[in-house]
């Protein structure tokens, strides 16, 4: 058997990712919602596929979201103090 028995993650990387993707998703959210706003019918891309671009951006940026809440709870608890 050579994976462990208690898996780890590396906590520090996950909260730097958490922390940083979530405006940016969040930003992407925004610009594809106006830009879907603004689009006018027979507009390469169409509207419906910029508002699932959106929708998809807006998605990420809850699961990110999420997940820095998992793990700054974690770092909280102790989970991520280095030992095994």
């Amino acid at each position: 058997m050579s994976e462990p028995i208690h898996a780890r993650s590396a906590l520090r990387l996950r909260l730097l990712l958490s922390a940083v993707f979530p405006p940016l998703f969040l930003a992407g959210a925004v610009f594809f919602g106006v830009w879907a706003a603004d689009t006018a019918p027979g507009d390469s891309p169409g509207r419906g596929m910029l508002v699932v671009v959106a929708v998809v951006c807006a998605a990420l940026t809850l699961l990110a979201a999420a997940d820095l809440l998992v793990v700054v709870r974690r770092l909280r608890s102790g989970h991520g103090s280095g030992s095994p």
